[in-house]
């Protein structure tokens, strides 16, 4: 593996959220311009302090994977990539025995905040098993409430020390970005997430798409650092938060500098 270093959307408007793809405002616009139901209003800024309570004393109980450090999680990924590229796969952590094992909780080493194409596996592209990886899925690998919400719970609960945002080649949620026009249902929401992407990546020299597709990783970084959870774990040593890019036609993963 080669690392280089349901609110309508009527409510959203255009401003507020390239301010906030921009990083310039906080996690209480988060709840305004993609967030959903109960979870969404938890993120609200006059709600922030109660929920890192909630989950600070949830820590307290819980039981954190990690004697590894940021660096060997890791180090644990890129050796298992490794493996899948060679075709080498240990296949670990895949029978009855890992069931039993992890059936009285879960100790993952890694969060991953992945996209939901079908031919993005991180539990395969990385060679882990049950209960390694704590995967949160979502077209674009965008990072809106309920995707913040379950990466914090991983860092904040499970105590994780690696939090990775993996993006792939030819995702077809920045293409779709990319090449703007109507949509269906309620996709063109995925398009309001990765826009700010788009335009930072403007003038970039090479493939527009794959430009697009990092600078989306490096957007959705910056919403995860947002969050007082996570951003607390960082400053505290306690976390590495890395963007990876999947080569689909290689099984590479790179990481983004």
């Amino acid at each position: 593996m080669t690392w280089n270093s349901n609110q309508p959307k009527s409510q959203l408007s255009r401003r507020q959220f390239f301010q906030f793809g921009t990083g310039i405002v906080g996690a209480g616009s988060l709840t305004a311009w993609l967030g959903t139901g109960a979870l969404a209003q938890s993120l609200d800024s006059s709600a922030r302090q109660p929920q890192d309570n909630l989950l600070a004393a949830a820590s307290d109980h819980a039981h954190p994977t990690s004697d590894l450090s940021p660096e060997a999680a890791l180090r644990q990924l890129v050796e298992g990539n490794q493996r899948f590229v060679a075709a080498k796969r240990l296949n670990p952590h895949e029978d009855v025995a890992r069931l039993t094992e992890v059936a009285a909780g879960q100790t993952p080493f890694a969060a991953i905040l992945s996209c939901a194409d079908s031919r993005v596996v991180p539990e395969i592209v990385f060679d882990q098993g049950i209960g390694d990886l704590f995967i949160v899925r979502v077209a674009g690998n965008i990072a809106v409430t309920e995707d913040v919400a379950s990466e914090e719970y991983a860092v904040g609960v499970l105590g994780v020390p690696l939090l990775v945002v993996l993006g792939h080649a030819k995702c077809g949620a920045v293409k779709a970005a990319l090449e703007g026009g109507e949509l269906p249902g309620v996709i063109e929401s995925l398009v309001f997430a990765i826009q700010p992407a788009i335009a930072a990546s403007e003038g970039q020299p090479g493939d527009r798409l794959t430009n697009a597709v990092k600078a989306n990783v490096r957007l959705q970084m910056q919403r995860l650092q947002s969050s007082s959870v996570i951003a607390s774990a960082l400053q505290q040593g306690k976390l590495k938060i890395v963007g990876a890019y999947y080569d689909l036609e290689t099984g590479t993963v790179s990481l983004l500098s």
